[in-house]
């Protein structure tokens, strides 16, 4: 039986990496509502399971360099970096900016080769995961802007580029997605709407860390543009969420928890846009898109632990 765990892991997609940013931003969610405890349990998951994807694309480069770099020339292996931003957005949280300027430090690392490798692969009629490519960006602004308060306007600024190099990245992948997959994908067309949250949720900390506090034209114009990305990445989750509803899909798939992850980020996105732009009823609605994450997280967990040779999970009752 060890064996055939081994073997699952070691085949596991860097898709497996959703894993990560769905936990993750539900731990940020659970933190914004006051629920810490959660907060904190999700988040030591997350690290752990960051950890060990870690260590398993370390053996991988070192072991099947080929394998490695096939890999790395997809949009999947994105997630590697939005799921070390999200990390470090939590953890940022917890008062600890070192080992969260550090994270954003590794995932600008990491961004920069594997955007490039994934950008000369890009062809017409791809999966939503095309769109980590725009996710992967936000998250780098989203955790500058997060640390801009203790670091300066230097890096504020810095958090800028990448929200608008993000903007300019989600059209791109737009244009190469197969909207077929609206109603056909196994889960990361979910990430459509949700490279619009991570924008919204990055509009929201500029906002915050006030980047243009001292021009009151370009203050409105990018509070406007947070509320109008919100507004789509909310109109993505309705007709995503119908086509769930009209054709629904069976069976796990390791993709599903890029369908979580775009969930929890819309209702952490709203929580956060509440907050920066005193719309009150966001925050009502934020919280209880967080509860409808939640129940899609544990779904896909369990489908998660029934996927792993020789183990079993019962199934819901009635």
């Amino acid at each position: 039986m060890k064996q055939r765990v081994a073997r699952w892991w070691a085949e596991l997609p860097p898709a497996a990496g959703s894993a990560v940013m769905a936990t993750g931003i539900l731990s940020v969610g659970f933190h914004l509502t006051g629920r810490e405890t959660l907060s904190r349990a999700l988040l030591c998951l997350a690290t752990l399971v960051w950890l060990l994807l870690a260590c398993d694309s370390a053996v991988r480069l070192l072991s099947s360099r080929r394998r490695w770099v096939a890999e790395a020339d997809t949009p999947p292996a994105q997630s590697a970096v939005a799921a070390t931003t999200v990390l470090g957005v939590r953890v940022a949280a917890l008062g600890w900016t070192a080992p969260a300027a550090a994270l954003l430090a590794l995932s600008a690392v990491l961004w920069a080769p594997l955007l490039a490798a994934v950008l000369t692969h890009l062809w017409r009629r791809m999966p939503g995961g095309v769109f980590l490519i725009c996710v992967a960006t936000q998250g780098l602004a989203v955790l500058g802007a997060t640390l801009a308060t203790s670091a300066g306007d230097w890096l504020a600024r810095t958090a800028l580029v990448f929200f608008v190099l993000g903007l300019l990245l989600y059209p791109a992948a737009l244009l190469r997605f197969d909207f077929r997959q609206v109603t056909e994908g196994a889960g990361d067309q979910w990430v459509a709407g949700g490279a619009l949250a991570i924008s919204a949720l990055a509009g929201s900390k500029l906002l915050a860390a006030g980047v243009w506090a001292g021009t009151a034209d370009a203050h409105s114009v990018l509070r406007t543009l947070t509320l109008v990305l919100l507004a789509a990445d909310l109109l993505w989750y309705v007709v995503l969420l119908g086509a769930e509803l009209v054709r629904r899909r069976g069976g796990y798939d390791v993709r599903r928890w890029a369908t979580v992850f775009p969930m929890g980020m819309t209702a952490v996105a709203c929580l956060s846009t509440s907050a920066a732009t005193d719309i009150g009823w966001l925050d009502g609605l934020g919280q209880a898109l967080l509860w409808i994450a939640t129940a899609a997280w544990l779904v896909v967990l369990v489908g998660t632990i029934r996927s792993i040779p020789g183990r079993t999970v019962a199934p819901p009752g009635p």
